[in-house]
């Protein structure tokens, strides 16, 4: 049997920034971390706030080079009008100034697209997120979560391999959180994207996720790993789901209280 490759390989990883109050001059950030994300796979990665989840998103998109260790990704560089992937953060990072069309477009601007073409496009990454109807207004006249949604848009636009979300839900009241939650599962679903999904909310990864990754320590490495068994479409009271969350989390406070934060 053929076995399919990685999305995304990422090998022996470590990353440290200067710090000269350090004694080395430097802090390391990330050792020695290891993960192969399958094409399709939905990753949910969570620790405590300031361990480097955020920082890891940022190597693998290439924004931050590490000092060791190697990120492989299935396809490299922008291609056919197509980027390999695509960021959403938790602030949707939207352009005042522009239409809500034109800001999903706005990373289409780099990719050699004619202007038509552009407009597709973003009009119909704006459908998938159910924002047709939208795309002649201004970010100030959208709800939090609506501009959200165009951060998504934007992001899906490049019709990335590889979607990478970081805490795209924490400024979200409860009820619009669980919303986008189900429709990022039916976006997923519909396109197949891979998804690597930063979270402080492991209630929300257990949900989401096909494995969840609990990084921690100083440098941050991978402290355990758990797959995700229970079936699709998921209970959010599902009990063996509220278990696993629980022990994750159990997890997670046993680290920070002996010191393995």
């Amino acid at each position: 049997m053929t076995q399919t490759a990685p999305m995304i390989e990422i090998r022996d990883l470590s990353l440290a920034f200067p710090n000269p109050a350090s004694s080395d001059g430097r802090t390391v950030v990330l050792r020695d971390f290891n993960l192969s994300v399958a094409p399709g796979e939905f990753i949910a990665i969570v620790g405590a706030s300031g361990v480097g989840k955020s920082t890891l998103l940022r190597v693998v998109a290439g924004l931050v080079p590490p000092n060791s260790g190697t990120v492989i990704h299935a396809r490299n560089g922008a291609s056919n009008g197509r980027r390999p992937y695509g960021l959403v953060f938790q602030d949707a990072r939207l352009l005042p100034w522009r239409s809500v069309r034109a800001n999903v477009a706005f990373g289409l601007e780099g990719l050699g697209l004619p202007r038509a073409e552009r407009r597709r496009r973003a009009e119909e990454a704006l459908a998938l997120v159910g924002l047709a109807d939208k795309a002649g207004r201004w970010p100030h006249q959208l709800s939090g979560g609506q501009r959200q949604r165009v951060a998504i848009a934007r992001a899906l636009a490049v019709d990335p391999d590889l979607l990478m979300m970081d805490e795209p839900f924490g400024a979200l009241d409860a009820i619009t959180r669980q919303s986008l939650q189900d429709e990022l599962l039916d976006l997923w679903r519909r396109t197949s994207k891979t998804i690597l999904f930063v979270t402080h909310d492991i209630d929300e990864a257990v949900y989401l996720a096909d494995r969840v990754i609990l990084l921690a320590g100083s440098p941050a490495t991978v402290r355990s790993e758990d797959r995700i068994v229970t079936a699709r479409p998921r209970a959010r009271d599902d009990n063996a789901a509220r278990a696993l969350a629980t022990r994750i989390r159990d997890r997670l406070s046993d680290l920070m209280d002996g010191g393995g934060i």
